[in-house]
């Protein structure tokens, strides 16, 4: 005589329930990978054609000029609205129609040769991306509470394929297609429809949304000495990357290098970030943060000196550790989770630190082109990188303090 033992009916329902949990944080997952591949395609995408797409449309050296301000701009408008659109919307309705909004700016903007759209639709898939960028902190920590250091890896990885895969392949697009940029530019809103599709799926399962609670809120984050250094730390390493990423090719010109040499040295720089998103997060959770600030911060030094005052020998390692140095972008993503202990606190001080962050960086490669323009040399302009990163240093090591904002507000 055999004895059926069967499960109690507890056990059964939970298990039952653990499935479809399981399920859409896995989708959740996809959903923020495929999301951060998107979150720079409109802004790098533009760079390598923009003298071509200037040019055919007739703008002038302001509007060219205004449309590389632009992404700051929007990052920091739309980035502080987020919070609020996602106690509205929901954080997976949200996100979708960020990245429906990204998609239809790239289509939008190469379907008619007109400056005017071409700016409207510019600052539609920038919002796209600028939502993105605020909300996917705050969605890994809600459903990757255990996990934030390992998804923030990937995350942040992603973001650099993203950003690589769109500087590096819109121009071979471009002459594929016997020179026509609308093509090489508008390819790139396939890629966000693909992204859209897990959050259509996950739009119909959406958390339970903000509060409204004072925690939930950018505004009160005003007086939070850690989110103003959280900021501080996020703004400064961007404008070094936006200073970097613009006067770079010039720097290495001014040191002897041809063009062809100085494009190749960016692409090897711009590639760098990839293992450096790898290994940084990663790093952030099993070593303190501050011995990152502090080691991130010391390569800074070396490869501004090597880069200023080195000899030629000097600048491919200087290069080196100025790309490993900006590891800084993904450690300031680790520290909104890290410093944060609830899913709404980490969406509020992703918006804040974004938001405040970009208004700073929006202001470096400007300030470095006039004091370049002025001295005809790249010693005043390294006196201003040398004191942004001495901010950089004292921020950083504020915010990778063992504090948490809901203790420090409360």
């Amino acid at each position: 005589m055999s004895l059926l033992v069967t499960a109690p009916p507890s056990s059964r329902v939970r298990a039952r329930h653990r499935r479809p949990v399981a399920r859409l944080t896995w989708l959740a997952g996809l959903g923020i990978l495929l999301a951060a591949l998107n979150l720079r395609t409109a802004v790098t995408s533009l760079g390598p054609l923009l003298d071509q797409v200037s040019g055919s449309l007739g703008m002038s050296g302001i509007v060219a000029g205004l449309l590389t301000t632009l992404p700051v701009l929007c990052f920091a408008v739309f980035g502080a609205a987020t919070p609020w659109l996602a106690r509205h919307a929901g954080e997976h309705r949200l996100l979708l129609g960020a990245l429906l909004a990204l998609g239809a700016g790239l289509l939008l903007r190469v379907l008619v040769d007109s400056t005017v759209v071409f700016l409207a639709a510019s600052v539609l898939a920038l919002s796209g991306g600028a939502i993105g960028n605020v909300l996917i902190p705050g969605l890994i920590k809600r459903h990757f509470p255990h996990r934030t250091g390992t998804m923030t890896t990937l995350y942040a990885t992603a973001l650099a394929v993203g950003t690589m895969l769109a500087a590096a392949a819109t121009v071979p697009i471009e002459r594929a297609a016997d020179g026509d940029w609308h093509v090489a530019l508008g390819v790139w809103a396939a890629l966000a429809a693909v992204a859209a599709i897990p959050w259509l799926a996950l739009a119909r399962s959406e958390p339970e949304r903000f509060s409204g609670r004072e925690n939930a809120g950018t505004r009160a984050l005003v007086r939070s000495r850690l989110a103003w250094a959280v900021a501080g730390y996020f703004g400064t390493q961007s404008l070094l990357a936006y200073v970097m990423f613009g006067w770079l090719p010039q720097m290495l010109q001014d040191r002897g290098y041809t063009a062809g040499q100085a494009g190749v040295a960016m692409g090897v720089f711009t590639a760098l970030g990839i293992p450096v998103s790898l290994a940084v997060p990663a790093l952030a959770t099993r070593l303190h943060p501050r011995r990152m600030v502090l080691g991130l911060t010391v390569l800074y030094v070396l490869g501004f000196a090597g880069l200023l005052a080195g000899p030629v020998a000097a600048i491919w390692p200087s290069l080196l550790a100025i790309g490993v140095a900006m590891g800084s972008f993904p450690l300031a993503l680790t520290l909104f989770a890290l410093r944060t202990r609830t899913a709404e606190g980490t969406a509020a001080l992703s918006a804040f630190a974004q938001s405040a962050g970009y208004l700073m960086a929006g202001a470096g490669p400007l300030a470095v082109g006039v004091l370049y323009s002025a001295t005809g040399g790249w010693a005043l302009p390294f006196t201003l990188l040398f004191a942004v990163l001495a901010a950089h240093a004292l921020t950083g090591w504020y915010a990778a303090g063992d504090r948490q904002l809901e203790d420090e507000r409360s």
